[in-house]
């Protein structure tokens, strides 16, 4: 019987992580490398990367590869791939963490050119990344593809419509794709409700903390760690038996819900 702290064990793995420089992303890349794993950290900012690379490194002792690349972008893709290949020779999980999510004044208000950027960063990226990937691991050794949605894909706000109607695609996608890379690659996804990152600093705290106490199981704001810790799950053999999943990490904002 393999040992729990084992199944968690990403020693001569590699991750590759994008949107990885900050938030949600960064506690993802943080925690695989503390896992074991070396990390291909990759943003459209190739400073902050570097930044975040150079401090695994120092920090962890795994090897780290900043890479600048628009994860929205078709064509930039495949040399995000083929730069993990070249580095560490092999590539065994792959975490589409990158998402847009622009804000806007009205429904009428919101152009095509909009509507396709999210779309492109969180729907057609995530799918070309994943193929790529996909084709590759299997012919390797196997490997573990994490999808970061929103529960906002099944509860959706109105101020969200574009991203959170994208994510809903990227729920469906990790279903299917669960199904078309099976037996030698996983597919998952997580739905992390409300977070701690840059972005909720523009909040109100208080009136979110007073929401919270009615709305949320556990009555407070998440934590990116939190969010990592479900993706070293998925990444590792820990999730060996699962896949097309779509796990959602909360709060217990829906059994709040219930009479």
């Amino acid at each position: 019987m393999t040992a729990p702290a084992e199944l968690f064990d990403l020693s001569g793995k590699v991750a590759l992580v994008t949107g990885g420089s900050r938030g949600i992303g960064r506690a993802i890349v943080r925690t695989l490398a503390d896992a074991g794993a070396d990390v291909v950290i990759s943003s459209r900012n190739l400073e902050s990367c570097q930044l975040l690379a150079d401090e695994i490194e120092r920090e962890t002792g795994r090897s780290a590869l900043a890479y600048a690349a628009h994860a929205g972008r078709w064509e930039e893709l495949p040399g995000l791939i083929d730069a993990a290949y070249e580095r560490f020779g092999h590539l065994d999980v792959l975490v589409n963490n990158a998402g847009l999510s622009p804000r806007y004044d009205s429904l009428t208000s919101i152009t095509e050119e909009l509507w396709d950027k999210v779309y492109a960063v969180c729907v057609k990226g995530p799918f070309r990344l994943s193929a790529l990937a996909a084709e590759r691991m299997a012919a390797d050794r196997g490997g573990s593809i994490v999808n970061i949605s929103t529960t906002g894909a099944v509860e959706p706000y109105p101020w969200g419509v574009p991203y959170h109607s994208a994510k809903a695609a990227l729920n469906n996608m990790t279903v299917a794709l669960g199904k078309a890379c099976g037996p030698h690659v996983r597919v998952n996804a997580i739905m992390p409700g409300a977070i701690e990152t840059d972005i909720t600093r523009q909040w109100d705290m208080d009136a979110f903390t007073s929401r919270a106490q009615k709305t949320l199981a556990l009555q407070r704001i998440g934590q990116p760690e939190e969010i990592a810790a479900a993706a070293l799950y998925l990444a590792s053999e820990a999730s060996s038996y699962t896949t097309g999943a779509v796990m959602s990490i909360d709060g217990g904002a829906r059994l709040m819900d219930q009479p």
